[in-house]
């Protein structure tokens, strides 16, 4: 049985530092009490759970299965010992998350910057990528994404209302003109992201669905490059509420035809099922949540 508390904090600290000295220092230990805990414990599981070579040590893939549960594990325990002892229930251990490179940016990184502040027993990891995470595959506690939930494997729970809307700079707006009916846009320049030239879909009032052609002389594989490109009044762009909300709210941006959107593109935050959300999961959340309604009122009134 896996169950020695000593191997496994072991195992962790040298997969951390990188090294068995580095592990050894970081626990208070000797160097031969480390190699001794780590070969105890590869004995109990049966495998090789660390490859060795002169100059790194790195996890083998049964190592990193088994350090995602450790990590949990260690977590859990020093939880309960925190309540135990102090009082107190706070979130402890490694919180691993996911967003869009964007979005996390601006809105994710913040929050989980702030948590750590508070907490000092709290540790983040952050994957900033576009494409949709693997919450298991990854060992996330939390995958941050912008649209409709497809995963029906995870729990899920919505972080904020969002939609896609059209926006420029009054910059731009004031030399080509603001656009009063739909059909004006064909006059204007657009910001595209990604490499589709497929027309936009707008929807507005009463359900009204109309599609828009927007050949763009400037496109980008980064939605921060749009957005730069629209403050600085190089054209229109289709960009989630959430992120030029701040923008709006100061003036930088001005919504196009605010009576047309690009459709509901609610925040969802994806995590593993379980019967207990752990402390650090459920915090990230409730604040996740509370900046993203204080993002959102930012830009009301303009």
């Amino acid at each position: 049985m896996l169950d020695d508390l000593n191997e496994l904090k072991t195992f962790r600290a040298i997969l951390t530092a990188g090294s068995l000295s580095g592990a050894a220092r970081d626990l208070g230990i000797s160097l031969q009490v480390a190699s001794k805990r780590l070969a105890m414990l590869e004995q109990r599981a049966g495998v090789r759970l660390i490859n060795r070579t002169t100059r790194s040590l790195s996890a083998t893939e049964e190592g990193a299965r088994l350090l995602l549960d450790v990590e949990r594990g260690l977590d859990a325990f020093a939880a309960g010992e925190d309540r135990l002892i102090n009082g107190r229930d706070e979130p402890v251990g490694t919180l691993r998350v996911s967003a869009p490179v964007s979005f996390g940016r601006r809105h994710v990184a913040p929050v989980l910057g702030a948590l750590v502040a508070r907490y000092p027993r709290l540790f983040v990891s952050l994957k900033l990528d576009d494409r949709l995470a693997d919450l298991v595959g990854d060992g996330l506690d939390v995958a941050i994404r912008i649209g409709p939930m497809e995963d029906s494997s995870a729990m899920a729970r919505k972080l904020a209302d969002n939609h896609r809307i059209l926006i420029a700079s009054p910059a731009y707006l004031n030399v080509a003109g603001r656009p009063e009916a739909i059909e004006d846009l064909h006059q204007h320049q657009f910001l595209r992201y990604g490499e589709s030239s497929a027309p936009w879909t707008l929807f507005g009032p009463g359900g009204t669905r109309q599609t828009v052609g927007v050949p763009a002389r400037l496109r980008a594989d980064n939605g921060d490059a749009v957005h730069d490109w629209a403050v600085s009044g190089l054209g229109i762009a289709l960009k989630s509420e959430l992120d030029v909300a701040e923008d709006i709210g100061c003036g930088r941006l001005e919504r196009v035809l605010p009576e047309w959107n690009g459709g509901d593109t609610p925040v969802v935050a994806l995590y593993p099922s379980g019967r207990n959300l752990p402390l650090k999961t459920r915090a990230f959340l409730d604040a996740a949540v509370s900046h993203l309604r204080y993002i959102r009122g930012s830009s009301s009134g303009r």
